[in-house]
């Protein structure tokens, strides 16, 4: 059998640690140490090169630098006075193989002092863990020197498989545990004092029922009365203990002492419910691009404010018992409308309701999500707020259209950038690169407008003028001829592109009409898949057909799969086992 390494815990208050090196691992291991309360001690000569982490804590007065080489006298003089000056541990951040790694090594078993040497087992007396950290609670793993990226992977799949807030319910359980101690201990000295008191006024025969062992046994029915708390009650129940719950667990206690079962967790059951705002994008617009988490949010939210733009696929998903809000903008109304849907959410929260607050694409892309996350954090509720991504149609809608964003030999950059700024003003446009591809959201409604932003150094909107009333010419403009395309309702069952190039593309929307949302996708990507006809001014393609061809989904995909229909997963068994697995390799149920 292989022999493993003793685990302890070491308060290492006050304690004086040696650090050797002066490279990115010796700030880990300083770091580390100051972590714990300890002093690090830093040895290295005047002219390394240190890293900069270190130099930080250096200068801030958290390190002390010995600036010389090591000596064998700094492991037995350097220390705290209570123990004779002897360090409590060495660090050795320099390579295995320098010879002065194994010296030090050797120096510290001889006189019995922890030695950590980095990258050496053979070398070292004791290891550090992978440890998670969570309040009082820490979790540490080690695989006794066969791989530290081996035992940080293991510690990061332990510790998000833990209930939220753990450590602070395991300080919590710490105060029952102390508060019992307390209580025990002054009833154990009333009951002493009492049988003293009483002595002379009873007989030896009624005294001889309570007895010293009797004491005692109080004293155990405590301990067996929290470990059984602490060993039966499930760990998300303890995770959601609050201070009444441990004012209700003592008074149970002190009311009955003798009890030996656990306390009755049901009340745990009920939690009182919070309010929390989700700001979630609903993708492009096909109900099957939705993510896991948006639709899961779609089912529990008691609450759902919608954009104008959310398709109605997207909304058709939404269970009919859950009230929705759809956003009530137009043409000089956004703000108003905006602070409408703000009051709506923030009064949600207060109710204690779940309000999902959904978004065409990602609500971090001109979806104002970010404005949205402060107003809320604002009014108190930062820790309620959770952000789900979205597929953004800016990346997405060129893909539906056969136009790839970057391609090499075409286009090794992407810009995104909107056709309106704030409060309706146009915004900067982008100088040209031949090698860019530029993708415009809301910017149809001035398409005019925005060509002669980029065509143009004279338009109204673009124009800058210098100090001696010249107009600035020093932006690249984009040619007439550069390929773009108009893409509107992408994913959606009435989708449309328009090919064409800069110099048709507003004469091309004009007689077209309208179809929004839409998005402009300008450059060299628009032809590498998709040429246009040179003899044509502009081209239009009408419909999306890009999932007709899954095996097994129908028309509305996600929810056959998620909600459940036998066919449907009959149909995709037959291609591939419908099993998802988590790291751990357990069965996740759809």
């Amino acid at each position: 059998m292989a022999t493993v390494s003793l685990l302890t815990s070491i308060d290492a208050t006050a304690h004086i640690h040696l650090v050797v090196g002066s490279n990115p691992l010796a700030a880990a291991r300083c770091a580390k140490s100051l972590e714990v309360g300890a002093k690090p001690l830093l040895i290295a000569p005047e002219t390394a090169e240190l890293h900069y982490a270190l130099q930080k804590r250096i200068d801030n007065g958290e390190v002390k630098w010995l600036k010389k080489t090591f000596e064998d006298e700094d492991v037995l003089r350097l220390g705290r006075d209570e123990i004779n000056g002897v360090v409590d541990a060495v660090f050795v951040t320099l390579s295995p193989r320098d010879l002065l790694s194994s010296h030090i090594s050797r120096l510290c078993l001889r006189n019995r002092i922890p030695v950590n040497v980095a990258d050496s087992p053979s070398l070292c007396t004791f290891s550090l863990l992978s440890t998670h950290t969570d309040g009082p609670l820490q979790i540490g793993v080690t695989t006794n020197g066969r791989g530290c990226k081996l035992s940080s992977r293991i510690r990061r799949e332990i510790a998000s498989s833990l209930p939220l807030n753990l450590g602070a319910a395991c300080a919590r359980l710490g105060t029952i545990r102390k508060r019992i101690q307390e209580e025990d201990h002054l009833n154990h000295l009333a009951l002493t004092d009492s049988l003293e008191d009483d002595s002379t006024d009873q007989t030896s025969a009624f005294n001889a029922l309570v007895t010293e062992a009797d004491l005692d046994a109080a004293k155990s029915r405590r301990i067996r009365w929290l470990s059984q708390i602490c060993e039966y009650w499930p760990l998300r129940r303890l995770a959601n203990i609050t201070d009444t719950d441990v004012d209700s667990v003592l008074k149970s206690y002190a009311a009955n002492p003798t009890t030996s079962t656990p306390l009755d967790t049901a009340h745990l059951d009920h939690v009182e419910k919070r309010g929390r705002i989700i700001l979630a994008g609903s993708g492009p617009g096909h109900p099957d691009l939705l993510t896991r988490a948006t639709h899961k949010a779609i089912l529990s939210a008691d609450i759902v404010l919608a954009d104008k733009l959310v398709p109605s696929g997207v909304l058709d998903l939404i269970p009919r018992r859950i009230p929705v809000h759809i956003a009530r903008k137009f043409p000089g109304n956004a703000e108003l409308a905006q602070e409408e849907l703000l009051s709506l959410g923030l009064a949600g929260l207060q109710a204690g309701k779940t309000v999902l607050r959904l978004k065409q694409g990602d609500p971090y892309i001109y979806g104002r999500g970010g404005e949205e996350f402060e107003y809320f954090q604002k009014e108190g509720y930062a820790d309620r707020i959770s952000v789900l991504p979205g597929i953004t149609s800016a990346l997405s809608a060129p893909l539906f259209a056969h136009i790839p964003s970057t391609q090499r030999g075409v286009s090794d950059q992407v810009l995104i950038c909107t056709g309106t700024g704030r409060k309706g003003k146009p915004s900067v446009p982008p100088e040209y690169v031949d090698t860019r591809t530029v993708v415009f959201l809301m910017a149809l409604h001035r398409i005019s407008g925005l060509v002669a932003d980029l065509t143009t150094y004279d338009s109204v909107d673009a124009k800058v003028v210098r100090e001696d009333k010249t107009v600035d010419e020093s932006r690249r403009l984009w040619p007439k001829t550069t390929p773009c395309a108009v893409i509107e309702r992408a994913s959606c069952p009435d989708q449309r592109v328009i090919r064409t190039t800069l110099e048709f593309v507003g004469a091309a929307i004009e007689e077209e009409g309208s179809r929004p949302p839409g998005l402009l996708v300008l450059g060299n990507a628009c032809e590498a898949l998709m040429k246009c006809d040179v003899r044509r001014k502009w081209v239009v393609e009408e419909g999306f057909k890009g999932f007709e061809e899954f095996i097994g989904l129908g028309a509305s995909g996600i929810e056959e799969l998620v909600v459940g229909n036998d066919k449907v997963k009959e149909g995709l068994e037959s291609v591939v086992p419908l099993v998802r697995r988590d790291s751990f390799g357990r069965e996740l149920k759809v």
